[in-house]
């Protein structure tokens, strides 16, 4: 039988004065402080999770997972993972659509639910799920989608 480590490994993506951690509280937040992690693999879709203090500031963010150009599988129990390891007391989920129109699926509905009664299971709470895409295939034209702003979460 083998037995596992798990750790949790942290790198620096912007650094602050303490107690100023950047607020990710609106969508529009959310979408600056995310914005430069979709670099490394642009034409993949990434499923990322916000880990977030009680005063809506971000602890961390974590790569959960990386998919292809049309999708990323993604379950609750990877989603929490990354929050309850990190101490998070709230989540916002991000994920990038590479054809840039940041509109959601039905799987993008359908992950959000999952996720969203997972949150009331776990105590968690999952603040909003951000669909990053471009502001000129947007039809809204803001570059991103907000279930919370949609009033799906």
């Amino acid at each position: 039988m083998k037995t596992y480590e798990i750790k949790l490994h942290y790198t620096c993506v912007s650094e602050t004065d303490y107690g100023k951690a950047p607020h990710v509280g609106r969508p529009d937040l959310v979408a600056g402080y995310m914005q430069d992690a979709f670099d490394h693999a642009p034409e993949k879709e990434q499923f990322w999770v916000v880990c977030v203090n009680r005063k809506n500031k971000a602890r961390g963010r974590h790569l959960v997972t990386l998919g292809t150009l049309t999708n990323s599988l993604v379950h609750p129990r990877e989603v929490y993972r990354a929050a309850i390891l990190a101490n998070a007391a709230a989540i916002v989920c991000v994920h990038n659509h590479p054809s840039g129109d940041p509109t959601p699926s039905a799987a993008d509905i359908q992950v959000t639910r999952q996720l969203r009664e997972a949150a009331k299971t776990i105590g968690i709470d999952l603040l909003d799920h951000v669909i990053m895409g471009d502001k000129h295939e947007d039809p809204a034209g803001l570059g991103y989608y907000s279930f919370r702003s949609a009033g799906l979460i």
